[in-house]
């Protein structure tokens, strides 16, 4: 069980996005496109990467979690890498990118021309926390 008001270095994404290619489409390419690849990588300080998408499938969610904010930089420095970067903006728009944990600057500098929301953890507890 995860202690109460432990200091986390945990980071978490949350990416919103309008879907702008067709939805069957999208979620094929989410699927057997991005999410594969993502696994693939193997990332070390990766937790998670999860798509969640709305009822009438024109938004979509994109959920990153990291142990720290060197890892949630390893994705970003793979994700600019990758053929995946260019698939992306075909199939949705950016709306919204939050970023919750105590963000390092150089994750700062990367996403604040996006339009990155930060947000700095503060208390609670994380029963998956190590």
């Amino acid at each position: 069980m995860g202690k109460l008001n432990k200091k986390s270095q945990e980071i978490l994404f949350i990416i919103k996005c309008s879907i702008k290619s067709d939805a069957n489409e999208f979620r094929k390419w989410a699927n057997d496109r991005a999410a594969k690849y993502v696994f693939d990588l193997k990332e070390g300080k990766t937790i998670s990467y999860e798509w969640y998408l709305s009822d009438d499938n024109t938004e979509a969610t994109l959920v990153e979690s990291f142990i720290d904010s060197d890892g949630a930089m390893q994705r970003l420095n793979n994700h600019m890498s990758s053929p995946i970067a260019e698939e992306v903006i075909k199939h949705v728009d950016f709306k919204e990118w939050l970023v919750f944990g105590n963000s390092k600057q150089d994750l700062i500098d990367v996403l604040t021309p996006f339009g990155a929301i930060f947000n700095k953890h503060h208390c609670g507890f994380n029963n998956n926390s190590k």
